[in-house]
């Protein structure tokens, strides 16, 4: 990455992680009175927010969380797009986001929304798990990760209405994703492998990611005790 990419990406990446740091459901529960960190489970999330608050509070929480890793994701798309430029030495595209290194940038963006959810720094580093603002990230990742996020959201909507536990709904949906990524790179011909890399790294972290903060939903469901 030259200089100005390099400029683009401290641009994009701190924004994208302080939006992505915002507590939507503390803050919703500060304008009710308490704090949902000592409710429930403790997370700051949607799906405690419904538990403890009801789902006046927490529909508009799940949808806030989403939208913020959306939002920078479709913007950062738009923008790395707009500003591609060619190396003098190769001629080649260093940005845009049909080129190795735009996705890179574009990933890291991404990235940074829900490394912000997860870590944010106005709680000390103490957020939720990340399910939301991922979707949100998916969502705007077209048309790769789109297409892979609606089919793992069915299928996340399916996981729960059988076993009615957000939980197992989660980490089943976040392993499945970068195994229908697969599958959908094989079955559409445009989607051609040596250059879908950085993506099938990402998904993959990023399921490692969201089922690693579910760790306590899973010693729970091991004891059988999960809600």
């Amino acid at each position: 990455m030259n200089t100005e990419t390099l400029q683009l990406a401290a641009c994009l990446i701190l924004p994208a992680y302080l939006l992505g740091a915002i507590p939507f459901g503390l803050i919703f529960s500060k304008i009710k009175g308490i704090d949902i960190r000592q409710h429930g489970s403790g997370n700051i999330g949607a799906t405690n927010v419904v538990r403890v608050m009801g789902k006046k509070w927490g529909y508009p929480c799940f949808f806030l969380d989403v939208l913020k890793g959306l939002l920078p994701t479709l913007l950062a798309g738009m923008i790395i797009t707009n500003r591609m430029a060619v190396t003098s030495e190769q001629n080649e595209l260093i940005a845009g986001t049909n080129t190795y290194a735009g996705q890179v940038l574009w990933l890291c963006v991404a990235t940074a929304c829900i490394i912000g959810h997860m870590f944010p720094i106005y709680l000390k580093f103490k957020g939720g798990k990340g399910v939301a603002t991922s979707l949100g990230v998916i969502l705007g990742i077209w048309p790769f990760f789109t297409l892979t996020g609606v089919i793992v959201f069915l299928m996340w909507t399916f996981v729960w209405a059988w076993t009615r536990t957000v939980s197992i709904a989660s980490i089943v949906s976040a392993a499945a994703f970068p195994l229908y990524l697969a599958v959908l790179t094989w079955r559409i011909p445009a989607w051609e492998f040596q250059n879908m890399k950085p993506l099938f790294v990402f998904s993959t972290a990023l399921a490692i990611l969201v089922i690693v903060k579910h760790k306590s939903n899973i010693v729970r469901l091991l004891n059988g005790t999960e809600k």
